[in-house]
């Protein structure tokens, strides 16, 4: 008689080897955390222990018990069969160095923006930021790294989700933060009145029509409101560059992801002087602007965005 692999598996080790094969058996996608069947295992297995990402091999050998065994392999099921992130699964992610509470009411961590906030927004920004924005904030994780980053700083996290926001606000509470952070219900910036800013952050819905129809099915489990952002994938962008100016100080900076939608934006706004960041760890199409860079297109910005259509700047 076939032996289930509940009885089988004991290690930790053991479970994580076999989730791995399942993955490449089931042929699932990966982007949510890990890029390859080991890791996305260890990612799946050690958060679902409480364990942390980073441990001893040794650890590793340590036996688990049957009701552990269980849930695991309940859960590698999932991820094969429901086409499920791993975050969704055991409800946390990972960013910038710090957990998050997730759910499928907000996009999964992972913007390559945390580089830059471990590297204090250098050489672009002059000095600390007093008042940090994260617009479409999500779960918090880059508005609440931020804070973490800039400890004397207030931070505005602002969504139109409400669902998302109670995401954030748990992460607010999470990490202790409820002194000087704060969750806004606000399409971009329509609630936040005069506020202004030092720092911009926005990691935005920028996916086009074409890339989302031809997404994997892990990414249709994500808010599809984080994510589409009209036929070339800068509906949420034209307006957040048409307004921003009015919401950042003197010498204020402007951080934007549009990933694969950054060709679209250079076509769209040749003129706008984008500096488009190099990232060691991967990722691209994150760029910054000054306060007086849009201060300069501010006509031509408020023109396109008018027209509905985003001519040539001139």
């Amino acid at each position: 008689m076939k032996t289930h692999p509940v009885e089988e598996l004991v290690s930790i080790r053991d479970v994580v080897r076999w989730a791995a094969s399942e993955f490449a058996r089931g042929k699932i996608w990966f982007g949510h955390g890990a890029d390859n069947a080991w890791d996305e295992a260890l990612l799946l297995v050690l958060t679902e222990l409480g364990l942390a990402l980073e441990l001893e091999s040794e650890v590793l050998e340590a036996r688990l018990t049957r009701r552990e065994r269980q849930r695991l392999l309940d859960l590698v099921a999932r991820r094969v069969s429901e086409r499920l992130p791993v975050a969704y699964l055991t409800g946390e992610a990972w960013f910038a160095g710090l957990p998050f509470h997730v759910s499928p009411a907000v996009l999964v961590p992972r913007s390559p923006i945390a580089e830059l906030i471990e590297q204090g927004f250098q050489p672009w920004l002059d000095r600390e930021p007093a008042r940090i924005l994260d617009l479409c904030t999500g779960s918090g994780c880059i508005g609440i790294a931020c804070a973490m980053a800039f400890p004397d700083a207030e931070v505005v996290l602002a969504d139109l989700s409400p669902e998302a926001l109670e995401i954030a606000r748990r992460n607010i509470e999470r990490h202790g933060l409820g002194h000087r952070v704060r969750g806004v219900e606000s399409d971009l910036f329509e609630a936040l009145g005069g506020e202004e800013f030092d720092l911009i952050v926005s990691n935005p819905p920028y996916v086009d029509a074409e890339d989302l129809a031809s997404m994997p099915p892990e990414y249709h489990h994500e808010p599809r409101l984080g994510l589409a952002a009209g036929v070339d994938g800068l509906d949420l962008v034209r307006r957040l560059l048409a307004e921003a100016a009015d919401h950042l100080s003197a010498e204020g900076l402007l951080v934007v992801e549009v990933g694969n939608s950054a060709a679209a934006l250079e076509r769209a706004y040749p003129q706008l002087p984008f500096t488009w960041v190099e990232l060691s760890r991967g990722g691209d199409g994150v760029f910054t602007l000054t306060s007086a860079e849009l201060v300069s297109h501010a006509a031509a910005l408020q023109g396109a965005l008018a027209d509905d259509a985003v001519p040539a700047l001139r």
